[in-house]
């Protein structure tokens, strides 16, 4: 069980930043190169489909985190470690509550001044950057825990 546990934490977490790594890269690049009304327009249409993959791999993520703690708890040399790897996916979940699901609705709701996106998509990705980094020190931090 305990294998189990370890592998859907490290791959939950990888897979997560893999995941916000493809839209920083691939959509991050292609938003800015749009206008901002079509960018507005585009992520009305389009957004709903970032939104049904995270869920696919914060799931296994988290379930993988929680037991791997709990049945580590007594290892006192990876304990640390895995309680880290919970604070990192935690963080990148809390950004998403108190940033991007808001965001994401006055983008996708084009409630957002013409003259204001460039800058908010900026922000956008800039802190989206963390949760990227965020989640790969999340897995890297599991990947120590198992090694140990």
């Amino acid at each position: 069980m305990r294998l189990l546990f370890n592998i859907l934490a490290i791959l939950g977490s990888a897979m997560f930043a893999g995941v916000m790594l493809a839209i920083g890269v691939t959509l991050g690049g292609y938003w800015r190169s749009l206008q901002a009304s079509d960018f507005l327009d585009w992520f009305s249409q389009n957004s709903r489909f970032i939104m049904y993959v995270i869920p696919l791999v914060v799931i296994p993520a988290l379930l993988g985190l929680a037991g791997s703690l709990w049945l580590g708890w007594s290892a006192r040399e990876t304990r640390a470690l895995w309680i880290g790897a919970i604070l990192c996916i935690l963080v990148v979940l809390v950004l998403t509550m108190i940033w991007f699901v808001p965001s994401n609705a006055q983008f996708a709701a084009k409630s957002i001044p013409l003259d204001q996106v460039p800058a908010r998509l900026n922000t956008w990705l800039m802190v989206h950057d963390v949760r990227i980094a965020l989640a790969a020190v999340g897995s890297v931090l599991g990947i120590l825990a198992i090694s140990r």
